[in-house]
């Protein structure tokens, strides 16, 4: 379990080692270093379980080292806030060592997780983009597509950012419209999770299509096809929140029948 209070008065704990997006296995086989004494250096992260865990960036990354999307097929799904956070927060570290105002140097918060700029007063935080993922519906059928950065035979839900000014609600009906060239109804809000790759919240909905015709845009999408919940492509992995929306739907068939 995950405590978000920052240890902040913690001497030693576990540590998580990171290096250019990778981390560092223990010799357990887990990502969490065995307790040991902190240094000033380390970012305190959490409380795992009661103990607690700081982040130890570090330059180079070993060759057994792993990334994140390999990390989450080998740990259990409650270990996902864990890994989450010390993505998040290390990419935050690694990409704000400057002011985005005025150029200077900037200063590690030790009270929470904040960089501060002394030259300008410019204080930073860590980064979350917010993002829609929808896995749109015509009956029982389900659209699926494919991204053309995904593995071979990989279909997934659709997914995008959130514009400025933009409602969550109005990003689904834009971003279905644009990859697809549906116009959909009714909508219905599932949850949220952290998608660390590198900064993303992602806001789950389903949406019902007006029609199956369908328009790929060739760009981001470069399939898309609707699928029979008896027939179905390869999956995204369990760990995903586009996985639970797909697994959400096809029980809720399931029930009906």
């Amino acid at each position: 379990m995950l405590s978000r209070e920052l240890p902040l008065k913690a001497t030693s704990g576990h540590i998580i080692r990171l290096a250019e997006g990778r981390i560092a296995p223990a010799p357990d086989g887990g990502m969490l270093q065995r307790e040991a004494p902190w240094t000033a250096d380390l970012q305190p992260l959490c409380f795992w379980h009661d103990v607690p865990v700081a982040l130890a960036l570090e330059q180079h990354a070993g060759n057994e080292w792993l990334d994140g999307r390999a990390w989450l097929a080998r740990l259990p799904e409650s270990a996902f806030p864990l890994l989450s956070t010390a993505l998040q927060v290390g990419a935050w570290l690694r990409d704000h060592r400057f002011c985005g105002r005025c150029g200077a140097q900037s200063s590690r918060l030790d009270a929470e997780f904040a960089m501060h700029c002394h030259a300008c007063g410019h204080r930073n935080y860590p980064r979350i983009s917010p993002c829609i993922i929808t896995l749109v519906t015509h009956g029982e059928s389900l659209l699926l597509a494919r991204s053309p950065r995904f593995p071979p035979g990989r279909y997934s839900t659709l997914a995008g950012f959130i514009e400025p000014g933009e409602s969550a609600e109005e990003a689904v009906r834009r971003e279905i419209f644009e990859e697809v060239g549906l116009t959909v109804g009714r909508l219905r809000y599932y949850r949220s999770q952290a998608w660390p790759f590198p900064h993303s919240l992602m806001l789950g909905y389903f949406a019902e299509a007006a029609s199956r015709r369908i328009r790929i845009d060739g760009v981001e999408i470069a399939d898309a096809a609707w699928y029979s919940p008896h027939r179905l492509p390869q999956l995204p992995p369990l760990y995903s929140i586009s996985r639970a929306l797909i697994e959400t739907h096809l029980a809720d068939v399931g029930a009906r029948r």
